[in-house]
């Protein structure tokens, strides 16, 4: 019976080229690490543009609330009982939205007429971007 041959040399061949021991082998683990890194600063760049756009969104969409329950006030003479009726107004012919606008994460707004604080004044609030009112990120 013969005897194998411990210790052989024997590599497959995607074990030679292109492993990550060679690609992180030298100075190239500097490169790897770099590439890392920018990707890495890339996607939190990308995330906070991402959020604030979203924000900015959801105060255009308050805001165009705000406008539409003022009007809504001015004319009726009371607080809509409902966000539908901005939309669908009960005695006036006049629209005061096309339809409801959701806020940057695409969910409805949170609207107390009168407010609770001052009864002149009324809340639009979104829930942000937990989407619960609870957690404290609410976009007023």
């Amino acid at each position: 019976m013969a005897r194998r041959r411990r210790g052989g040399n024997v590599s497959l061949p995607w074990e030679r080229r292109g492993s990550w021991r060679q690609l992180l082998s030298g100075s190239r683990w500097k490169a790897v690490l770099a590439l890392v890194l920018l990707f890495g600063a890339g996607a939190l760049v990308w995330s906070s543009a991402d959020r604030n756009r979203r924000e900015r969104e959801t105060h255009v969409a308050i805001a165009e609330v705000r406008r539409a329950i003022v009007r809504f006030r001015a004319e009726v003479g009371r607080c809509p009982r409902s966000t539908t009726e901005l939309v669908h107004p009960p005695r006036s012919r006049t629209r005061y939205l096309r339809e409801m606008p959701k806020d940057g994460w695409d969910r409805q707004l949170w609207v107390r007429c009168p407010s609770q604080v001052d009864p002149d004044d009324f809340t639009v609030l979104s829930a942000g971007p937990s989407g619960s009112f609870f957690v404290d990120d609410n976009v007023q």
